[in-house]
């Protein structure tokens, strides 16, 4: 009897630390995922760019700082690798298509434009998927991190090679301030 119960709390215990094991494994696997999806909104988004900005140039032809800037920010966007460079080339291209669309202000053949407005619309609702995307990748770090740090899984985090990852943000000053709404 002694004995069942003895391989019965091994079997448990076995079963515990294989269960805490998968879990940080699922987490990590998440993060993954949620990063790619990252990847795949600003992969995108950076294809939109060129036929924007060509959009653009038909119809602006003098504001050449505006378009170099932003084709420069999208160049450091697709070079970018860790978590960090990635938010910060994020906030550049940001920046940048904040510019570009403020000249398109100032055209309004350019702003009837079909093409441009198309365009435009792609990049808005590309714009809502980056942030989506970059709210699931924080929401699944949050998770792991937690996971990672707390007992008893922070026990198995060196075992399953899992540890607490950076979360996505970006530096954006401007997205901190309220906007200016003037009648």
């Amino acid at each position: 009897m002694k004995t069942i119960i003895a391989l019965g709390l091994v079997a448990l215990i076995v079963l515990f630390f294989v269960a805490q094991y998968n879990r940080l494994i699922r987490l990590n696997v998440s993060v993954d995922e949620a990063w790619a999806q990252i990847e795949v909104q600003l992969k995108r988004r950076s294809d939109l760019i060129p036929n924007l900005v060509e959009t653009v140039k038909g119809y602006a032809t003098h504001e050449k700082t505006t378009l170099d800037a932003v084709i420069a920010a999208r160049a450091k966007a697709t070079t970018a690798t860790t978590v960090a460079d990635v938010a910060a080339a994020d906030g550049m291209v940001t920046q940048a298509l904040r510019g570009l669309l403020a000249v398109a202000e100032a055209y309004p053949d350019l702003k009837a434009s079909a093409n441009f407005l198309s365009l435009q619309e792609e990049l808005s609702t590309t714009e809502n998927k980056v942030a989506f995307s970059r709210q699931f990748y924080n929401d699944n770090v949050r998770s792991l991190n937690t996971a990672v740090k707390t007992v008893p899984t922070n026990l198995f985090a060196g075992m399953a090679k899992v540890s607490a990852r950076e979360f996505y943000e970006v530096e954006d000053a401007q997205s901190r301030q309220a906007p200016n709404v003037k009648f």
